[in-house]
C-alpha cells in the first residue's frame, strides 16, 4: 500500500514539475546562463540560428516575421541604465540607433516608455509604432544594464496581428529579467 502511495505521489509531482517547464499562458522559458538573462516566448515559436547582431532570435512558424530577440552590448565605463537618460532618451536612442537608423527606410515612433523595478534592477519598457516600406509594425522593448552589458529584449508583430498578440507580447517582455 505504502508503494502504491509513492508511485502516486512522485507521478503527481512529475506531472506537475513537467506543468511548470512548459509554462504559464501559453508562454515557455528561455535561460542563457552564459549572458545572464532569462525570458519567456510563445510555445510555439522557434529559435532562428543567427550568426551576426542579435544573441538569440526566436519566431513564430506560421508569421515568420513575428519574432523576439536579445542584444547584448558592452556599456562603456561600468555604467548604469539611469546613467544611460530616462526611459525616454533611451528608448529614443534605441529608436535613432538600431529600431529605425538613417538610410534604413524605415520610420519609428515612440509611444510609450516607463521605467520598473525587478529583483533591484532597473528596466526601462518602451513601445513602437514602425512604419516599413511595406507595412507597419508594433515593438515593445525591454532595456536593462546588468556586469557592464546593456540587453535589449525586442518583440516584434505586425500592426494588423498586433491586437491578437499583444498580451502575449507583453507577457514576454515584461518577464525578461538579467542577474
Amino acid at each position: 500500500m505504502l508503494k502504491t502511495i509513492v508511485a502516486l505521489l512522485l507521478l503527481v509531482l512529475s506531472l506537475g514539475l513537467h506543468g511548470c517547464a512548459a509554462g504559464v499562458g501559453g508562454l515557455k522559458s528561455y535561460v542563457d546562463a552564459t549572458d545572464g538573462y532569462e525570458f519567456l516566448y510563445p510555445n510555439d515559436w522557434l529559435p532562428v540560428q543567427v550568426t551576426d547582431g542579435p544573441d538569440v532570435v526566436f519566431r513564430d512558424m506560421i508569421e515568420r516575421t513575428e519574432n523576439v530577440s536579445v542584444v547584448v552590448s558592452p556599456v562603456p565605463d561600468e555604467k548604469t541604465l539611469d546613467d544611460l537618460g530616462t526611459p525616454g532618451e533611451v528608448g529614443y536612442q534605441l529608436q535613432k540607433n538600431a529600431i529605425a537608423p538613417p538610410d534604413s527606410g524605415r520610420q519609428a515612433e515612440l509611444i510609450n516608455a516607463e521605467a520598473r523595478e525587478s529583483n533591484g534592477k532597473t528596466y526601462y519598457l518602451l513601445e513602437y509604432n514602425v512604419k516599413l516600406p511595406n507595412q507597419q509594425r508594433h515593438n515593445l522593448a525591454s532595456v536593462a544594464v546588468s556586469r557592464g552589458k546593456l540587453y535589449t529584449f525586442n518583440a516584434s508583430t505586425t500592426e494588423k496581428r498586433w491586437q491578437k498578440v499583444h498580451d502575449l507580447l507583453e507577457q514576454s517582455v515584461k518577464s525578461f529579467s538579467v542577474y
